[in-house]
């Protein structure tokens, strides 16, 4: 049986959120790493929290949070993806 994998935010005390304008700037203290990031990388964060979910949970949530306009999950997956591989979210 293949199970969804879970997804979990960096820790909050490791990142420095600065909103500026349209984008947001994300100093993760764990890489030393500052990423510009835009929509809707604050909000899985924001979502995310401290509690680990599913994509389908975590699209779920953000639909429920904030005005998605075409919710897709395999755009929510590449996200996701691009999330674990800059260590700003881990898969579980």
């Amino acid at each position: 049986m293949n199970e969804s994998p879970f997804y979990l935010a960096a820790a909050s005390e490791t990142l420095r959120i600065v909103p500026l304008d349209t984008l947001t700037v994300l100093y993760h203290r764990a890489s030393g790493m500052t990423h510009v990031v835009d929509s809707p990388v604050p909000e899985i964060l924001e979502t995310l929290g401290n509690e680990a979910m599913t994509s389908v949970d975590l699209l779920a949530r953000l639909s429920e949070r904030f005005d998605l306009g075409d919710a897709d999950p395999a755009t929510l997956a590449l996200r996701l993806d691009e999330m674990v591989a800059s260590g700003l979210v881990e898969r579980r």
